[in-house]
């Protein structure tokens, strides 16, 4: 790349910070930093994609956009405001935000026309790139994308882009007559973000998506008054804990999960002495809860029905032409990250071919005379002479088996380097023989899919059970050549793809596939960033319905030892689930800790093979 290319990038850079800043009536406390992957606010930090060094039109247009973006929400975005209203459920507050994003980009775009076109431009980008074009069910777009695309054209007037119109029609029947005044209510009130959030709740509510906001009723009872001391130590305490989720979101973890995780803990160390304080401590249907504690069958783990369950392959979720693009897109970030993980992945390979490498028993009676011993019988000439023998290292042929939680908390950064990293750990395997399996596990559906429907059609009858569409996904089978999947790991960073977890089936399946395969030693590496979530199971079953089934599969198979189990958790402590396990805070160091678990693991395996050539040539010798 010439100089005069490098220049041009870094002018781009400076020019893109500067209009950034100025944007957002902020100046050099606002820090601006150029980063592989998507970009972000947090507090007065701003991460923008790294541009390219050619910078072609359609890119500089895009991180235009991307920069206004940010500017904008620094400018217009109140984030107390914000946390004070937030839902809990993790699909309403994705919702919410993207509504928020909606909002603040529609009050600079009144003002400022140059921001607008730039706004225009990165969201008819965005939509072609996610492929709204070619999806032809409501389910494939994602539901924060759907309802911020409707809110947009509601709030400012102009009409969706063309690659997102067929999809969107789709949607526009679920509104109803609630939701669609609640939109007119939030398009009024852009310039005030509290009544704006009001708005946005009471849209939430109309689409079940949360609970009416009943505390915000009683404010607006009472605006003219100062207020109850009660209602505002709970805002201000709501407020904290919001931040609080905020920052650890930052991380990585996902504030609904590590909420949950309390609730659930609790209820697990009550499930001996009965179900029954579960039913209380959750609202919604305590009667269904109570019938699951007095029935032994009901309170077992099950499916309300298999149907709509798939097991697909990762071709077949994509059309060729954007699996190429997404793995381009995959290649481009792979180039920042192949250093550090190279090395490591080099270091992995020396160890394990020099397990491989051959090795020699000494202080045998027959073989080749061991010329190094032969100073001890110059020394003592009543010793016996000793010979070698050159064997073949114990190195058990082995299949490792990547387990990858594709939910919707892991969109961003982490997917993107558990894709990265997956790659980069197959790569590296397959030229050490050891055959490797890459799955990924999700649902096929927000809000329970067509289990739910079905369930609602048969007059929901009492403790379905799990009540949602499984959505297994084989990247790489362990026989194929990575050369031959190396595409599919591209499917990770579609948008679409990413939905709830339900980590106990998945864990079962990937169990059932490793325990079937003819190797000698099987390894089986979960990667997760939360507990067990699907709003749809949750809300008719108890609260601890899914990390229960977890621990229980968990259990089964650390006390089968057919299949070595090991689980990496970004932002979130798996180590009270797996017996072997590690927790990472930030989602960089999932490929140094990938390759040095599984170093770890045929480290093991080499002491073990050693000791007992050692016993061999003990007794050999005796």
């Amino acid at each position: 790349m010439t100089k005069q290319d490098l220049t041009r990038q870094e002018e781009f850079k400076r020019a893109t910070a500067g209009a950034l800043r100025a944007v957002a009536h902020a100046n050099a406390e606002v820090q601006v930093a150029f980063q592989p992957g998507p970009g972000g606010v947090s507090g007065k930090r701003v991460r923008l994609p790294l541009p390219t060094r050619t910078l072609p039109a359609a890119e500089m247009a895009k991180l235009r956009g991307a920069a206004d973006a940010a500017a904008l929400k620094l400018r217009h975005h109140n984030e107390n405001v914000h946390a004070s209203r937030m839902p809990q459920r993790r699909e309403a507050k994705e919702v919410f935000d993207a509504l928020e994003d909606v909002r603040v980009e529609a009050v600079g775009s009144k003002h400022m026309a140059g921001v607008a076109h730039n706004l225009a431009a990165r969201l008819a980008d965005s939509c072609e790139q996610e492929g709204y074009d070619r999806m032809t069910r409501k389910d494939q777009l994602p539901l924060p994308a759907a309802l911020s695309l409707l809110a947009r054209e509601r709030i400012t007037g102009q009409p969706v882009p063309e690659a997102a119109r067929r999809v969107l029609d789709l949607w526009r029947d679920t509104l109803d007559a609630g939701a669609t005044s609640a939109l007119d209510e939030m398009a009024t009130a852009t310039d005030d973000q509290d009544n704006f959030a009001r708005a946005a709740r009471k849209f939430l509510a109309a689409l079940d998506l949360a609970e009416a906001e009943v505390e915000s009723e009683a404010e607006q009872d009472e605006e003219g008054e100062e207020g109850d001391q009660s209602t505002s130590q709970q805002d201000q305490s709501g407020e904290g804990e919001a931040q609080a989720s905020e920052q650890e979101a930052m991380l990585g973890a996902q504030p609904e999960t590590m909420q949950g995780e309390a609730t659930e803990e609790e209820a697990q160390e009550s499930d001996e002495e009965g179900a029954a304080a579960e039913g209380d401590d959750k609202p919604g249907g305590p009667q269904q809860r109570k019938e699951v504690v007095h029935t032994d069958d009901t309170s077992r783990y099950h499916p309300f029905t298999t149907s709509f369950d798939e097991i697909v392959e990762a071709d077949d979720l994509c059309d060729p032409e954007e699996l190429s693009r997404l793995r381009q897109q995959l290649d481009q970030q792979l180039s920042h990250l192949q250093g550090v993980v190279s090395k490591l992945a080099n270091r992995l390979q020396r160890r394990l071919l020099a397990q491989q490498q051959r090795a020699w028993e000494f202080d045998l009676e027959e073989g080749m005379l061991d010329a190094a011993r032969l100073s001890r019988i110059i020394a003592n000439p009543m010793l016996a002479l000793t010979y070698k023998r050159e064997r073949e290292a114990d190195f058990r042929d082995t299949v490792v088996s990547l387990l990858i939680d594709n939910s919707g908390s892991m969109r961003g950064r982490p997917i993107t380097v558990a894709a990265m990293c997956s790659d980069i750990l197959a790569r590296t395997l397959e030229r050490c023989a050891v055959k490797t399996e890459i799955l990924g596990f999700t649902t096929r559906a927000w809000k329970g899919g067509q289990s739910r429907e079905k369930w609602v059609q048969d007059g929901k009858p009492r403790n379905p059970g799990r009540l949602n569409d499984l959505r297994h996904v084989v990247y790489k089978a362990a026989d194929a050549p990575w050369r031959r999947a190396r595409k599919n790991l591209g499917l990770m960073l579609r948008e679409g793809l990413l939905k709830e977890n339900i980590d106990g089936e998945a864990l079962e399946w990937a169990y059932k596939r490793i325990r079937n395969r003819p190797e000698h030693r099987r390894i089986l590496m979960v990667i997760s960033d939360g507990a067990p979530v699907d709003d749809s199971t949750l809300s008719v079953n108890p609260g601890n319905y899914l990390e229960r089934h977890l621990r229980k599969v968990i259990a089964d198979i650390e006390g089968r030892n057919d299949v070595e189990l090991i689980a990496i958790g970004i932002g979130h402590d798996v180590t009270r689930y797996y017996r072997r396990a590690v927790t990472i805070v930030d989602a960089e160091e999932l490929g140094g800790t990938m390759m040095k678990k599984l170093a770890e693991l045929f480290d093991e395996d080499a002491a073990e093979a050693w000791q007992r050539a050692a016993t061999l040539s003990s007794s050999a010798v005796g």
